[in-house]
């Protein structure tokens, strides 16, 4: 079920997401050469508990999965696509990684979600396009996130873009609804047809998250249940706002 949420509860939201942002970006400027994932999660749960806030993903278990997910943040890295355990066989950073960031942050009840990617020192042009092109693509399926259009506009807006620097999306994996919980209604696809999809309307809190991979869009789930893979070994990107929608202009609801 789509859930619509009041003008309280997105202020809610706007607050736990400024602090959210502020934490993501404490977080990527740590994630250095020499660090561990371990150190990246237990520094997220610290700044989570100075701001009285709750990592939303810690003890989270979603549909299908086989037990709950047990960190506050996910690292992905390389050829790891989302929900990389980082406090399970922790791994060093090291020169030349891409990594990926991924927060959930609880604030007065009320959830947010977002994510990005970065270069660990020295990256190759191609990674720092792999990059580029998905924060762009989040940009454009935020600007598609508007009443009366639908989620398949949004997917369409994020597609357009892979196209345009001739990638590929992560296949099977989208955005969600968000706020009450984690995952909520509706499914918001990375590619798709206008139209298609359920109506966006005002009050809606949508996590977008454009997922692009440098090789095919192929991919498997590891061992521990949560870290999706390429399959091909490529390298991966990942961006993503928890956005409101408004009866204009979106409001990125994880940004400072």
């Amino acid at each position: 079920m789509i859930t619509i949420k009041t003008s309280e509860e997105i202020e809610i939201l706007r607050a736990g997401g400024r602090r959210h942002a502020e934490i993501l970006n404490e977080l990527a400027k740590r994630a250095i050469a020499g660090v561990s994932t371990n150190e990246l999660n237990t520094w997220a749960i610290g700044l989570l508990d100075e701001g009285g806030d709750y990592p939303a993903f810690l003890g989270y278990t979603p549909d299908g999965a086989k037990r709950s997910y047990p960190a506050a943040l996910c690292v992905s890295i390389n050829d790891e696509i989302v929900h990389g355990i980082p406090n399970e066989n922790p791994r060093i950073l090291k020169e030349g990684d891409v990594v990926s960031l991924d927060l959930g942050l609880s604030h007065k009840g009320m959830i947010t979600d977002s994510a990005m990617t970065l270069g660990v020192g020295k990256i190759s042009p191609e990674e720092k396009r792999l990059i580029k092109a998905t924060r762009e693509a989040l940009g454009a399926g935020i600007l598609a996130a508007r009443a009366g259009n639908s989620v398949g506009d949004i997917g369409f807006a994020i597609e357009n873009v892979a196209k345009k620097y001739g990638l590929k999306s992560a296949e099977g994996l989208s955005g969600h609804g968000v706020g009450y919980e984690v995952h909520e209604d509706p499914y918001v696809p990375n590619a798709g047809m206008p139209g298609s999809g359920p109506k966006l309307k005002a009050g809606m809190v949508l996590a977008i998250e454009p997922m692009f991979v440098l090789g095919k869009g192929d991919i498997v789930l590891s061992k521990d249940g949560y870290t999706y893979h390429t399959k091909d070994g490529q390298k991966a990107a990942h961006f993503e706002h928890t956005i409101a929608i408004t009866n204009g202009a979106p409001i990125i609801l994880t940004a400072l």
